[in-house]
């Protein structure tokens, strides 16, 4: 199509801007499966033909956990370790066998029947987290379907000849997955754009640590594009235009994106200093390759999602030493689990609440499950013979609270020959930065926790693509809050650094210096990016 321009605005996914022509995603290429009753093969064959594509699919699988692995890093490879758990699971498999064995179902209709409820099950449930892994249901039917039908995922112009399969150009799909944004010549795709998918979705994990701009809740995108229209995308503030005119291209270009390989070392910068965030222990390595200057953000709840079920002691201490030893002396700052809210799993035998992100989550989780609490902290103690060790606390919302953990900490070691351990809290709630003063005196140092801070002072689902436009840090009241706590950590002496989203952005590097605050952790992949922002705000 051509004419005036025609904007929208969604949900920023994946940070970057690019603009090209538009290629539409085939979702529906399953609409003439046999999904009714039949004796065309017997049950046996049915069953049979269920097998053999649960194998091909499990081996694709564990192929793209490889090249995930090789090519972006050890936390984004496990997304595929879950979806091969899911196709392994034992009761779905007991109800496909029962839908073709009892029902006379093909395995087509066995598959769609069975998916579907288990993906209904998870999109009702409160928790958004939860919510958002339905997706890898989905996601496991279609390479099933696909592989039953040997159908390749394609595109709604495929077949004309001037097809370019997503070459180059800005895919749109109704929902991203992890398939689409690995298999589809990921290194060649411009950006995403979608109708559905959070930010914590699996695909959205991906999008941004292999850099490709996406933005998703953009509904009625397909009334008004086909394949070849151009648009703009902006993942940063969600914003897409149909056919952008001439000035708005211009625009476009005029904002700074510094594209940086991985094979591209930028060294540390005189007036900032680049941690790395990580969520598992083999992600140090990557953080060092890129020379990090410590670990500012260590997830270490991501360890437990990885492995599917609570670690014991010894599991915790092998990971944290791990990266202790790595890192040789620099800082590591363990994030003590941060569950709750968007982060919930059958494991923690966490209560049903009616506003999960307003009820047991962080510091409150924590004080909740002292056995939970003290066998991380017990391993931390024994992690700090090896290298100093930053412990750091999640969602403080009082003194009262930090004092309580502190306490805890310190009975749960009680005996435990121990190295250098510093503890903090992590700025993400109102109250805490309020009494910001307070609470950095104390405690050895702090992290603001931009995210949940953003979220908790707008009054903002920022998973919600409805509000999306109120979750943004471009107001004065937000450097407001981040002016306060740099001026009560110079009051105070005490370091301070910021470790949320907008850390890594290079648009907001120079705000962050111009106002004092020296210490940023970002993803391995973009501490290039802030360092030649750093340093272009020194000429």
């Amino acid at each position: 199509m051509s004419g005036k321009e025609i904007r929208f605005q969604g949900l920023p996914i994946s940070n970057g801007v690019a603009i090209a022509k538009v290629c539409l995603f085939d979702d529906n290429r399953h609409h003439k499966m046999p999904l009714e009753e039949t004796s065309r093969l017997s049950v046996e064959e049915e069953i049979a033909r269920l097998k053999k594509a649960s194998v091909l699919v499990s081996q694709r699988l564990a192929e793209i956990r490889d090249k995930v692995k090789r090519e972006i890093g050890s936390a984004e490879a496990e997304i595929f370790v879950a979806q091969k758990m899911i196709l392994e699971d034992s009761s779905l498999n007991e109800q496909l066998l029962y839908l073709i064995s009892s029902k006379r179902a093909p395995a087509e209709l066995a598959i769609t029947l069975t998916f579907d409820e288990y993906e209904h099950k998870l999109l009702a449930v409160d928790s958004e987290y939860i919510r958002q892994r339905a997706s890898d249901i989905a996601e496991v039917k279609r390479r099933l379907l696909d592989t039953l039908s040997d159908t390749a995922p394609g595109f709604k112009c495929e077949g004309l000849g001037s097809c370019k399969k997503g070459r180059n150009r800005i895919v749109v799909t109704e929902e991203l997955t992890p398939m689409i944004t690995i298999e589809l010549n990921f290194e060649h795709v411009k950006g995403f754009i979608t109708e559905r998918g959070g930010v914590t979705s699996h695909a959205a994990i991906l999008a941004r640590a292999l850099g490709v701009p996406a933005v998703s809740g953009i509904h009625g995108l397909f009334d008004v594009i086909s394949c070849g229209t151009q648009v703009l995308i902006n993942g940063q503030t969600g914003e897409v235009v149909v056919c952008p005119e001439p000035d708005t291209i211009s625009q476009a270009h005029q904002i700074s994106t510094v594209e940086v390989s991985k094979e591209r070392i930028i060294e540390p910068v005189d007036n900032l200093k680049v941690y790395a965030n990580i969520n598992l222990s083999n992600d140090v390595d990557e953080a060092l390759e890129l020379h990090a200057e410590g670990i500012g953000l260590y997830r270490t709840e991501f360890e437990l999602f990885s492995a599917g079920r609570l670690l014991d002691e010894d599991e915790e201490f092998e990971r944290y030493s791990y990266v202790v030893k790595k890192m040789n002396g620099k800082p590591v700052y363990f994030r003590m689990l941060d569950v709750g809210g968007d982060k919930n799993t059958q494991f923690f035998n966490l209560p049903q609440e009616s506003n999960p992100y307003l009820g047991c989550r962080g510091a409150r989780f924590l004080i909740a499950r002292p056995d939970i609490f003290n066998q991380q902290a017990r391993a931390l103690a024994r992690a700090s013979a090896y290298g100093p060790v930053y412990v750091m606390y999640p969602m403080v919302v009082s003194a009262e609270q930090l004092v309580t953990l502190k306490g805890m900490f310190a009975s749960a070691i009680d005996g435990i020959r121990t190295g250098t351990i510093y503890q903090g809290l992590m700025f993400e709630v109102p109250s805490a930065c309020l009494r910001a003063t307070e609470l950095l005196e104390m405690s050895d140092f702090a992290s603001i926790g931009s995210n949940d801070l953003i979220q908790y002072l707008f009054a903002v689902d920022r998973n919600n693509d409805l509000v999306a436009y109120d979750y943004n840090p471009d107001k004065p009241v937000f450097w407001d809050i981040i002016r306060l706590l740099i001026s009560a950590a110079q009051k105070t002496g005490k370091p301070l650094s910021i470790c949320g989203e907008i850390a890594s952005d290079p648009k907001y590097t120079s705000k962050f210096i111009d106002i004092g605050l020296d210490t940023v952790s970002v993803s391995s992949r973009l501490i290039p990016h802030i360092r030649l922002a750093a340093m272009e705000q020194s000429l």
